[in-house]
């Protein structure tokens, strides 16, 4: 018997993995290729909501817990997957700059808003109000984490590339059966794919379309990622990733002309050179409502679990939603209510 069944190889289920597994459990990974989400993510981790000056839940917390997790697993792929860089905010009137310096006073936003205004020069970008920059952040190379978890996993015999079959799930005294498989527990950790989850389908999983560009462009000079209407990523030798889009009404992974029209004319509006585009690419974030992840528990059912919902902040929320599991499962630490699947229990 196993400790972990875990379906799912994105964010959530490579969080939960390597929480279960340094902690000396053992696991089995199933995923069928179907969500690229994580693969196709922007990556970026920011404690600020930057459009509302507001500090994202918990962020100091988070931070920790995700960059502990970072340093191991980088040395345990050896390769580096988590890239620290400013997150520059342009200024586009006085009255900007002077929001960002009143939010950078507030108790809870001091240690991620920086005092000093940023006034370098960059090439192919006007920007004669300067920018405000944001501590603290960087982005995870997500496309590279998912392929090289997965070479790791599959190295320990611990991934198999299959469809997950829900009516083959048994529940045993001692926990599940599944196959020839048997585990203390169950994690679903599917993403947008949890719609097809008979045991979690009715939780309000939205899911939000996003679609990013990458484009080459040799007089765009930059060492930092900005952030204004899109975010503009440097991936070296002159590229550039460009996103995100927000769509709620299409589901579909598939780019479209219209989310491509909307990155380029945001574009236009921040740099000033032309450029190529590369790459355009599309999936369906794992987004909720009340913008907080779904973890927890199956009704009665001890050992059934999900962690879900991960939203745009995927990178920076993934570990600590997998540690609160995890320590709710082994060790009955109850988990926040924010974030339990409880908050969505009819009530009778």
């Amino acid at each position: 018997m196993i400790d972990y069944l875990i379906v799912g190889s994105g964010l959530a289920g490579i969080s939960f993995s390597e929480i279960a597994l340094q902690n000396n459990k053992t696991i089995l990974v199933l995923d069928n290729n179907s969500q690229n989400s994580t693969k196709i993510a922007g990556g970026l981790y920011n404690p600020v909501i930057l459009k509302r000056f507001s500090e994202v839940g918990h962020a100091k917390e988070h931070l920790v817990i995700m960059n502990d997790f970072f340093t191991v697993l980088e040395k345990k792929l050896n390769c580096k997957v988590d890239f620290k860089m400013p997150i520059l905010r342009k200024f586009f009137s006085v009255e900007e700059q002077n929001n960002w310096f009143t939010a950078s006073d507030k108790a809870n936003l001091a240690s991620f808003l920086s005092i000093n205004l940023i006034s370098k020069k960059y090439l192919s970008i006007d920007s004669p109000f300067g920018y405000g920059e944001v501590l603290q952040t960087g982005y995870v190379d997500t496309a590279l984490l998912v392929s090289k978890y997965k070479e790791y996993l599959i190295s320990n015999k611990w991934f198999l590339e299959e469809s997950f079959d829900y009516s083959l799930l048994q529940e045993e005294k001692n926990g599940i059966k599944y196959k020839d498989f048997k585990a203390r527990h169950i994690i679903f950790a599917e993403g947008f794919g949890m719609h097809s989850n008979p045991y979690f389908k009715e939780l309000p999983l939205d899911g939000t379309k996003g679609e990013l560009l990458v484009i080459k462009a040799p007089l765009l000079d930059l060492d930092v990622i900005l952030n204004t209407s899109v975010f503009i990523l440097p991936l070296g030798n002159n590229l550039f990733k460009v996103g995100a889009t927000y769509n709620w009404t299409d589901k579909t992974d598939k780019p479209t002309e219209e989310g491509k029209a909307e990155l380029i004319e945001k574009l236009k509006e921040i740099i000033n050179c032309d450029f190529e585009i590369v790459r355009h690419f599309a999936g369906v974030r794992p987004t909720v409502k009340d913008r907080k992840p779904l973890v927890g528990t199956y009704s009665d059912h001890n050992s059934i679990h999900i962690i879900n919902g991960l939203g745009t902040r995927g990178v920076m929320l993934g570990p600590s939603m997998a540690k609160a599991l995890f320590e709710n499962i082994e060790f009955q630490i109850l988990l926040d209510k924010t974030i339990d699947i409880k908050r969505f229990a009819k009530k009778s």
